[in-house]
């Protein structure tokens, strides 16, 4: 099949694009780099890399008439600077109603949706099921939101996925990488007191697979059904690295653009696709940190207001 995947330079858009390509199957990556790194992309015969940017309508359109995907995987978002609401609104929305037009426009069969958990905000309960209400209140969530209720208006036949924490090789988002960073130059970290549920990328390409040969519709939680302490992953990272602290790390609350805690409710998924979250935190957090070990860390990203994460 022919897949078009937005954001493809990215953390999951990258793994999204080797994972089809060992399959055999036709992708093409478009990615503005703000966050992506062409690097991430193999070399392959069945790639296609586009530089561009979907919140240029007439690009996007041009693109998809060319290349006509039979699916389209949307991972492009904008999340880098929470005060930028102009950018994160032509990026999550306006680029969003891009790629659903052009998908209207080409008869593209399938288009999956990647949303983050925080549209559902302070959640009500936990775990969070998918019939909670979405109440967003920052920027980045908000946008992703208003981008998921138009690809929900689109007709297509469109699943979002409202992700957990997904965690893997070339992850450059949340703590896992600023604990690492830092830890690896001597340099002191402070964890937030928040909950979070971590999924590592295998899990998650498997549940693709599910989603990609399905027809079922809506949104659906993206979860391994369970949660840990920011401070259990900073452990697990001191201890993989043999760290010595001269003393206990620094717990701060959380911020006001942050939430205490995020365990999402995957039942439904699970019933409904097939599928399970296999690997353990403990293992999946040594293969992210042997990939550190040969790879590095050098900048870091995050949805938050500066010193939110690590």
């Amino acid at each position: 099949m022919r897949f078009l995947i937005t954001g493809g330079a990215g953390f999951l858009g990258s793994h999204l694009a080797e994972h089809l390509l060992e399959r055999d199957h036709s992708v093409m990556s478009i990615d503005n780099y703000a966050t992506g790194d062409p690097g991430n992309l193999p070399n392959h015969d069945l790639l296609s890399v586009v530089e561009g940017d979907i919140a240029d309508g007439d690009a996007v359109t041009a693109l998809c008439e060319t290349f006509r995907p039979e699916v389209v995987i949307h991972a492009a978002a904008s999340y880098q600077d929470p005060d930028d609401w102009e950018t994160d609104v032509r990026t999550n929305i306006a680029g969003t109603v891009n790629v659903v037009r052009a998908c209207q426009a080409v008869g593209t069969r399938r288009l999956i949706y990647l949303q983050t958990a925080l549209c559902y905000g302070r959640a009500l309960q936990t775990p969070i099921p998918r019939s909670h209400p979405v109440q967003p209140f920052s920027s980045y969530a908000i946008t992703k939101t208003a981008g998921e209720q138009y690809v929900s208006l689109s007709g297509l036949s469109a699943v979002s996925l409202r992700l957990a924490n997904i965690y893997g090789p070339r992850l450059f988002c949340g703590p896992q990488p600023a604990f690492y960073k830092r830890l690896k130059a001597g340099q002191r970290c402070h964890v937030v007191d928040t909950r979070r549920d971590f999924m590592e990328i295998a899990d998650f390409l498997r549940l693709m697979d599910a989603v990609i040969a399905s027809d079922r519709t809506g949104c659906y939680n993206v979860s391994s059904g369970a949660d840990c302490t920011i401070k259990e992953v900073f452990d697990l990272i001191v201890e993989r690295l043999g760290v010595t602290l001269d003393e206990p790390v620094e717990v701060r609350a959380p911020g006001d653009d942050d939430v205490s805690t995020l365990l999402l409710d995957p039942r439904e998924t699970e019933r409904d696709f097939g599928w399970r979250a296999e690997v353990p935190l403990e293992q999946g957090t040594h293969r992210l940190l042997d990939w550190y070990d040969e790879h590095g860390v050098e900048q870091t990203y995050s949805h938050l207001a500066p010193g939110g994460k690590g």
